[in-house]
């Protein structure tokens, strides 16, 4: 017997939240904390009803993990659709085109240049999680930056569950864009300009 959520009415509003930790190096933690009850519990206060996963290299086990203990239909679940994949080869951008439908939802993305790019040219909010386990730093020197030029939400991945209330902030300061530049701004440093001089490539 299909449970109370799954028989509500179809035409209930989706909203979408995609993770990707890309297909290089494995994130974990961050996929660990995505599937944490204050992180679905957050996804659910703010209206989220679909959680996609893209969980890289070496972090299927804790996905099948997570749904093993939490059928669908369980309260850790906080009334959230959930389902994931480790890669996939034709690319990333159909799913992050989802986070478009109805009422539009949100990315998290490791700070690869590449994904940042990508999901930037949908306009929706996107959180950029840099990877702690890289050797150097330029994911983080590269998720501060462009949250300081305004351009998205960085986050430490202990604290992503905040950062969903963040994301809803910056959704409405992008209704607002593209800024203007006065005098004093007019030397801003543009989205390419600044991936370019923190990165040096696309990944």
């Amino acid at each position: 017997m299909p449970s109370q959520s799954q028989a509500s009415d179809p035409r209930r509003h989706t909203k979408r939240c995609f993770v990707t930790v890309g297909a290089t190096a494995s994130f974990g933690s961050l996929i660990s904390f995505v599937l944490d009850e204050s992180f679905l519990s957050a996804l659910q206060k703010f209206e989220y009803t679909h959680l996609r996963i893209q969980y890289g290299k070496d972090s299927r086990s804790i996905f099948e993990n997570f749904l093993l203990n939490h059928p669908p239909g369980t309260a850790g679940r906080h009334g959230i659709q959930i389902d994931g994949f480790d890669f996939n080869q034709a690319g990333l951008e159909q799913e992050m085109r989802l986070t478009k439908e109805d009422a539009s939802g949100m990315i998290i993305s490791h700070a690869g240049s590449g994904s940042i790019l990508e999901a930037l040219r949908l306009g929706v909010p996107l959180v950029v999680v840099p990877n702690p386990t890289l050797k150097d730093n330029h994911q983080e020197e590269l998720a501060q930056e462009l949250q300081r030029q305004g351009y998205v939400v960085a986050s430490h991945y202990k604290d992503i569950s905040a950062a969903i209330g963040q994301a809803e902030s910056l959704r409405e300061r992008m209704s607002a864009w593209p800024p203007s530049r006065d005098e004093k701004q007019k030397d801003r440093p543009t989205l390419a300009s600044v991936i370019a001089d923190e990165m040096g490539f696309l990944d």
